[in-house]
């Protein structure tokens, strides 16, 4: 596999990486059906969720251009078992119908939260991959009484945490580098309205080139325990990772000094898509995390 990434055209990488993404989850995917699911009307929208299984309430943002099976279906059935999982579909994704609206990090967090007020959840913990992390580290500083533990997957809190070659990627893309390939097909599966994909596609553009921060003290000020989860390759600057890492209260010499509440797993030979595959490890860190 690691082959099929070798390009020097970033754009075909983007289409190459969702070819293989969807192609695993369709074929390893969750067989569940959700114990309940609809739409919260949240910010003038309605948001599309999805549960799963009883328990302690386990919340999952996805990943840009994603849905719930296509970033989760690997790990529901397993996280559903000990607990009640909520997996939400953020603007313009999947069920989610697209909207006018602005995306925005913050305005995204306040859906998560009008998400969890619909269903009467008081706090959760939260797991975000990639767009979903960012939006999990915003809703954390917006709204820290909502979080109880946080887990962030391959993702960072200002747009400086990615390596040049991942902002530079996105500079000439457009709308048609997506057209017939599998997340068109799993766009169509669900969206409520199928002619809404170039509208959405360009609102998402504009989104991820817009550059974001939302501040090294905020992150400082993070009081909810925190796991950060990296593929060793996946397009995340290490070296600012690291500060972060430091910044929630890692990086100590813990044979002279208490053990940090928040963690750091660095899973090697990973790139931002295949660390999504990693089901095993990713339950395993998320098992011993969560408990």
């Amino acid at each position: 596999m690691k082959n099929l990434f070798k390009t020097n055209n970033p754009l075909k990488s983007i289409v190459l990486i969702a070819i293989i993404v969807f192609t695993a989850v369709q074929s390893n995917g969750q067989q569940l059906k959700p114990s309940a699911s609809g739409y919260a009307p949240v910010n003038g929208i309605k948001v599309y969720y999805e549960v799963y299984g009883e328990g302690k309430p386990l919340v999952l943002l996805h990943g840009a251009f994603m849905t719930i099976e296509m970033n989760w279906g690997q790990l529901i059935p397993e996280l559903s078992k000990t607990r009640k999982v909520i997996a939400i579909e953020m603007q313009g994704h999947g069920h989610t119908p697209f909207s006018d609206r602005k995306l925005d990090l913050a305005v995204m967090a306040s859906d998560v939260e009008g998400v969890m007020d619909y269903l009467k959840v008081e706090s959760a913990d939260i797991v975000g991959y990639s767009m979903g992390g960012s939006v999990a580290y915003q809703l954390t500083i917006l709204s820290p009484k909502r979080v109880n533990k946080l887990v962030i997957i391959s993702s960072t809190y200002k747009t400086g945490g990615w390596q040049p070659a991942v902002t530079n990627g996105f500079k000439n893309f457009k709308p048609e580098f997506l057209m017939n390939t599998p997340l068109k097909t799993a766009y169509d599966a669900v969206a409520p309205d199928k002619t809404k994909w170039i509208p959405f596609l360009e609102q998402m553009i504009v989104f991820i080139k817009t550059p974001f921060d939302m501040g090294d003290a905020n992150i400082a000020k993070i009081t909810s325990p925190v796991l950060i989860i990296s593929g060793d390759n996946d397009g995340l600057d290490k070296v600012e990772l690291m500060k972060t890492y430091q910044l929630l209260g890692g990086g100590v010499a813990a044979d002279m000094a208490p053990m940090p509440k928040s963690h750091l797993a660095v899973v090697p030979s990973q790139s931002h898509v295949s660390l999504m595959m990693q089901t095993k490890t990713i339950l395993g860190y998320l098992d011993d995390f969560l408990k």
